[in-house]
Formats: C-alpha cells, sequence, structure tokens
C-alpha cells in the first residue's frame, strides 16, 4: 500500500500554498516511481474549456455550471436590498392597546402589592417586636468581637501552635493597640448616647422619644430575622416559565421523528439554522428557524402536539405557523407562557362606550400575544365556519355589535336557529328574524331580494354622480353620509345560514342571490356576514365559499370543511382549524383580514352585554334620526310589495283552467317576476306550496291528439290553501 509523507517544516501548513504544491510534487514523483497513473487535473480542466468565448471544441455554446467570479458591488447591494430590516421600536410598543394593556397590569400589580402589604403592616411590626431580644442580642455580642478583636484570634492561635513567637508578639501588639482605640470609642459613643438620650427625654415631645423608640426596636428586630423565615410575605407569586433557547427547540424538533430533521441533526450535518435571535414577543416567545433541506413549515405543523410534547409546554401555547413571503422551510415559532384557552381573555374596546364608522377597522379579538386584532367590515364579507358549540355566533356577534354601533348602517339579521342568540337585533334592525321555520326562512330570502334589488338603484345612484364625487366609482364616508343619496352601509347578517341554502324551496335561489351580493355589493356599501356549523358542499354553495373575502373558521373536524371556509388548499398550505381542541372555544384561524392568516380569539360578549350595547346603538340611532323598520315598529320593506307564492299563482292562473301543470305555472312565474322565480323546476314549485296544503297530482290534457299527463295544481286546491291563510291572519 502506497503511503504519503508530510514535508516537514513550511509544509505541513496547509495554509501555504509552496509546501502544499512540495507536497503534491513529492506524491506525483512517488507515484511514479511505483508505476502508478498520474492524472493531470490541469489538462483536464482545460480540455472542459471553452475554445472560444463561450464556444467549445464542438463548436458548440460552452459555460461553467459555477462561476468562480466574486461577487461585486452590484451583487452584495442586491442582497444588501433584499435584507429584512427590524423594527427599531419593537411591535409591542407600537401597539396603543397593548401598551395601555400593559400600563393597567403594572398600576393594578403595584396597587395590588401596596394593599396586601397595608393590610399587613400590623403582623410585620409584631414580628419585628417579637423578634427584637434576639437582635439586641447580636448586636451586643457583635460589638463585644469588635472591641476584643475577636477576628484576629484564629491568627494567633495558629502562631502558637506554630510556636511562632516573633509572628505571635507582632501579633499581640496589633491587637492590644485595636482594643485600646476600640474601647475608647465605645466609651466615647456610650457617654454621647446618655447625654443624647437626656437631652431627648428633657427638650422633646414624648411622641417623638416614643416614635425613635419603636424604630430602634423595629430595627433590632430587622436584625434578629432568620434566612428561613422571612419577614414579609409575596404579594404576587410569579409562574415560573422556562426560558425558550435554541437548545430547547433543537431538542424538540430532534423528538418528532422526521428524517430529514434527524439527518441534519447527526454528525456531519447541517443542523437547525436559527435566522434570528429568540426575542420576547407579546407573553411569549418567537422564534425563527429555517427548517433542514426538504423539511417544510407544514410537516412541523402536522406535529404540532410531538412539538409541544418536545417543548415540555401545553399545546395551547405552541404556535407553529409558515411564512408565506419566504420558502417553505422558513418557521415561525412562538410558545406562549400561558395556553391561549386559558388566559383571560381582555374586555371588548367598544363595550362601554362609543359609536364607530364601518369604514374604519373594528376591534375583532385577540392574537396568541394577547394583540388586539381588528377586521375592516366595509367593502368585504365575513364567512365564519364551526362545528356547534365552538364560538361560531358569539363571533358573529361581535361583527354584528360593532355594526350596530355605526347609526348610518341598516342592518337586517336573521337568526336560524331559533334560540334567539341575536334577539338583541331587533332594536336597531330594519328587518329581523328567529326560527328554522318556512316563514322565517321565506323571510330571510325577501331580504336578499330586498339587497339585491338595493344593488342595482346604488349602481344607479354612483353611475349618476359627477366623476369627482365617484373617483373610484364606489361607496366612500362622504357618499354615505349623504342621507339623499342613500347609500349608508347596508349589513345582511345570516346565522346558521345552512338552514337557508340547503332549504327544498329556497336554497337555489338564495345561493344565487347570495353570490350577486357578495361580488357586487362591496363597492355599493352592501356587507353580507354568513355563519354556518355545517361547511358542506350543500349547505354552504361553491359560489358563495369561493367569494367571500374574509373568512373565520373555529375548530371543524375535516380538510373539506376547513377547505370550505378558509379556501381551496388552505388545509395543504398549513392552515389547519382541525388542529384546534375542546378546549380552544372561540379561538379560529383569521383569513383576509390582514395580510397573512392569523389565529385569533374573538371577544367574547354574553346575552346581557348584548342588550346593554344594543340598547346604546339604539340611542345612537334615535339621536341621529336613522331608526327605521322593525326596530321603529315599521312594516320592513322587504314585505311591504311581497304578495306570496300564493297570490302570485292566483296572479297569472290561466283564465277558465280548473287545473294547469306545473311546468306553464313555473314559466308564467318567472315572466312575473324573474329575479325570485329564474330558474325555478316543477319539483321546486311543488315544494313551495306543500306548506300551504297544496299538492301537485296528476293533470291530464289532450296534446296533438295524445293524452299526455303532467304533474299540476287545481285551481280549487289553491283558492281554499288561500282561505285559510287569510283566516289565519289577525284583523
Amino acid at each position: 500500500m502506497n503511503q504519503h509523507h508530510t514535508p516537514s517544516g513550511s509544509d505541513n501548513n496547509p495554509d501555504d500554498p509552496n509546501g502544499l504544491f512540495a507536497a503534491l510534487e513529492a506524491d506525483m514523483a512517488t507515484d511514479q516511481a511505483i508505476g502508478a497513473t498520474v492524472l493531470d487535473f490541469d489538462k483536464a480542466r482545460a480540455d472542459r474549456r471553452p475554445v472560444g468565448p463561450g464556444v467549445d471544441e464542438d463548436g458548440l455554446p460552452s459555460v461553467y455550471v459555477d462561476s468562480r467570479e466574486k461577487s461585486g458591488p452590484v451583487d452584495r447591494m442586491a442582497t444588501a436590498r433584499g435584507a429584512k430590516r427590524r423594527p427599531i421600536i419593537p411591535a409591542w410598543a407600537r401597539s396603543k392597546a397593548e401598551l395601555v394593556s400593559y400600563a393597567r397590569w403594572l398600576g393594578g400589580n403595584a396597587a395590588h402589592t401596596t394593599g396586601y402589604h397595608a393590610v399587613r403592616s400590623p403582623l410585620y411590626a409584631g414580628k419585628l417586636l417579637g423578634r427584637a431580644p434576639r437582635g439586641t442580642a447580636r448586636l451586643v455580642g457583635g460589638t463585644y468581637r469588635w472591641v476584643t478583636d475577636s477576628e484576629g484570634r484564629p491568627v494567633r492561635a495558629a502562631s502558637v501552635r506554630r510556636e511562632d513567637v516573633e509572628q505571635y508578639l507582632i501579633l499581640s501588639r496589633q491587637r492590644d493597640r485595636r482594643v485600646r482605640s476600640r474601647g475608647v470609642i465605645l466609651a466615647l459613643a456610650a457617654v454621647l448616647g446618655v447625654a443624647f438620650t437626656a437631652v431627648l427625654l428633657v427638650a422633646t415631645p414624648g411622641w417623638t422619644t416614643l416614635a425613635l423608640a419603636t424604630a430602634a426596636a423595629l430595627a433590632l428586630g430587622g436584625a434578629g430575622g432568620q434566612a428561613d423565615q422571612p419577614l414579609i410575605d409575596r404579594a404576587v407569586v410569579a409562574t415560573k416559565v422556562q426560558r425558550l433557547t435554541s437548545d430547547i427547540i433543537v431538542r424538540a424538533l430532534g423528538a418528532m421523528g422526521i428524517a430529514e430533521i434527524n439527518k441534519a441533526m447527526a454528525k456531519g450535518g447541517d443542523g437547525i439554522k436559527f435566522v434570528a435571535p429568540i426575542t420576547r414577543d407579546g407573553n411569549g416567545w418567537r422564534a425563527d428557524i429555517d427548517l433542514p433541506y426538504g423539511v417544510t413549515a407544514i410537516d412541523i405543523i402536522d406535529k404540532r402536539d410531538r412539538l409541544a410534547s418536545g417543548l415540555r409546554r401545553p399545546l395551547g401555547c405552541v404556535w407553529p405557523e409558515p411564512v408565506h413571503d419566504q420558502h417553505a422551510g422558513r418557521l415561525m415559532l412562538w410558545v406562549g407562557d400561558q395556553d391561549m384557552s386559558q388566559t383571560k381573555a381582555p374586555a371588548w374596546p367598544l363595550a362601554a362606550a362609543g359609536t364607530v364608522s364601518l369604514f374604519k377597522p373594528l376591534p375583532f379579538g385577540t392574537d396568541q400575544r394577547g394583540r388586539s386584532v381588528s377586521m375592516l367590515l366595509m367593502f368585504a364579507n365575513v364567512l365564519i365556519g364551526a362545528m356547534p358549540r365552538f364560538g361560531k355566533t358569539f363571533a358573529l356577534r361581535v361583527l354584528m355589535l360593532a355594526a350596530a354601533l355605526d347609526p348610518t348602517a341598516e342592518l337586517h339579521v336573521w337568526e336560524l336557529k331559533g334560540t334567539g342568540d341575536l334577539e338583541d337585533a331587533a332594536k336597531v334592525a330594519a328587518d329581523y328574524g328567529s326560527g328554522a321555520d318556512d316563514e322565517t326562512i321565506e323571510g330571510a330570502v325577501n331580504s336578499l331580494r330586498y339587497v339585491h334589488k338595493e344593488l342595482e338603484r346604488r349602481a344607479a345612484v354612483i353611475r349618476s354622480l359627477p366623476k369627482e364625487r365617484r373617483p373610484e366609482n364606489k361607496v366612500t364616508p362622504e357618499l354615505a353620509a349623504d342621507r339623499k343619496l342613500g347609500l349608508h352601509p347596508l349589513v345582511l347578517i345570516i346565522d346558521e345560514c345552512q338552514e337557508l341554502y340547503s332549504h327544498d324551496t329556497f336554497g337555489k335561489e338564495a345561493g344565487t342571490l347570495s353570490e350577486a351580493i357578495i361580488k357586487r355589493g362591496p363597492a355599493m356599501g352592501v356587507i353580507l356576514l354568513l355563519a354556518t356549523q355545517r361547511p358542506d358542499v350543500k349547505s354552504l354553495p361553491s359560489g358563495v365559499s369561493a367569494n367571500v373575502g374574509i373568512r373565520f373558521c373555529l375548530r371543524v373536524m375535516g380538510q373539506t370543511e376547513n377547505d370550505m371556509v378558509l379556501g381551496t388548499s388552505s388545509y395543504k398550505n398549513g392552515l389547519r382549524a382541525t388542529s384546534f381542541t375542546a378546549n380552544d372555544k372561540g379561538i379560529g384561524y383569521l383569513v383576509g383580514a390582514a395580510t397573512d392568516a392569523q389565529i385569533v380569539r374573538s371577544y367574547y360578549l354574553d346575552g346581557p352585554a348584548a342588550g346593554r350595547i344594543m340598547d346604546r346603538a339604539r340611542a345612537a340611532r334615535i339621536a341621529a334620526g336613522t331608526l327605521t323598520g322593525v326596530a321603529a315598529g315599521e312594516q320592513p320593506e322587504r314585505a311591504k310589495n311581497n304578495t306570496g307564492i300564493l297570490d302570485d299563482l292566483i296572479s297569472i292562473w290561466p283564465a277558465g283552467e280548473a287545473k294547469v301543470w306545473s311546468e306553464t305555472l313555473v314559466a308564467a312565474l318567472a315572466a312575473l317576476d324573474e329575479d325570485r322565480y329564474g330558474g325555478w323546476e316543477p319539483e321546486q314549485l311543488s315544494s313551495a306550496l306543500k306548506p300551504h296544503g297544496v299538492n301537485a297530482g296528476q293533470v291530464g290534457r289532450r296534446v296533438g291528439g295524445k293524452f299526455v299527463n303532467k304533474r299540476g295544481i287545481e285551481h280549487k286546491d289553491l283558492t281554499e290553501a288561500i282561505t285559510r291563510r287569510d283566516d289565519k291572519r289577525p284583523a
């Protein structure tokens, strides 16, 4: 076996090029001596070089794959421009709400501490007086040891044991000098102390003597304390939270069972890279991490429970998120001090006082860091989805109350569960209904028809305005404030919208109208707020779910429901509301309100609190003169010209006909009201008439010499249904 030897001296230095070349020459000479083949790398490189500028020996274009050129000033400038500048002022200091929250906490903490110790001050005084004898003994003993130079006794004893006479005599003389000087000081202090006490007793009021005596006793009590018996209790016991460090994160990532992470952490691997220091962010820690090659942030989010186990933190404290403006392997990990679901929810900023404008962001909830998250409702529509009992209606209630606090906004509220969760809306709403019955469903559809027709009127008004008043051809705060134009914000709220869209009679029409409102409404000041506990294809038309701009998804069970609310591919992109647990009520992913998706807990407002806010909103509307519709005791505008399906059928019934085919009636209804009946099938007509006791049957006619049977309606059944309806109506 051929052995290579490194020349001594400077050749041992790998940084010395002369030594390196000498070593290579020696190796080559040795290889030639034993008949080995020597490869000429210079020749091989030359053979790969272009024959001419950009041309190889075959005349084909040729370039180096890896450029040997060093980065120049232009490249370095481009890199510098692409770098992100960290904010000079931290985020918590730029947030007024967070500053106020911290100041309020600090003031409350100081007040609590002061009050706690003030109440216990007599107990503290009693403890000090009880310890005064021990403190006196310590003072006397310490004085005696100081005067007698007790601290030098061990050194003198050591010199005696060594029989070092000279050293002992020196130390003895030094002790004698110290004892004499300290004795004089003690005697002088005693004389002055006695004189001072005599003057104090004769020349000062009695309370001064008592105060000084008490202070002396308390001071002696302080000197008599013991380390294991503290005088003062802790007013606030801080919870110990482990500081997040890179070692803890690397350990947790390594315990997740991801092969590429294990390879990177093994010997010779690239390891885990942190692109910024781990910093305090709100009430937790933030770490920005570059994961190993081939590992994505989604891989970590998929195993959030394992990550939380590795960090030894509750699941509700650990929130890994992708960084969408970076590569797929960039992970932002935020670890809170306390489970998000267990932290005390702050009060809604608008709960106590004030009105708002829908043209400005409204407070909706808080993120993991406790910072307020706002939502701009104007020029947007909102979809809220969740499993039952996870805070969907509470989140919708926050938005409804915010809209109600704008005195110019016209509200139409439909709560299709029937439990009265939004019943306070009747105090301000132009139209309101509660229930899952056909009559309430039809009322909600009538509101959709009214809003859809309002789009046409508003579009015509905007077109008629001078160009300078409509620079962007949409409603502005100035146009909304002009009551003569009727361009005020119009808010349509439908809770449990699955009851509407899955209805046999009105579902298809409701979906068509909602899609048109979602697409055209924002520019004209129309806002649609929807909430559902069953986000599936039948209960939530694709045209509705695909076009809503703002989405809030609380806990759902599967990927389909997740993407129905948050949008297609949201699950694949790491937005997984399926990861929320049974404790995460009110917590969800908010998409569309900001550039990036946010984890938000909506503000909590119970029924009594909502009632008080609605009372305030009603008073503001009365003062502004904008109380209309149901809230003002008036007939809703959507019902003024609504004759109903029975009356419409009578109006288009062919004269002299006892029975008419359903397909003929559907065509006539569509000609009467295209917005309402356009696209109806005979089956929809049958479903609409069934609640009124009118059933379709076989109707036979002779057509072209042949007898044809089709389903149809009898005139007698229709008139009887109208009679029954009219008999039930109040006078």
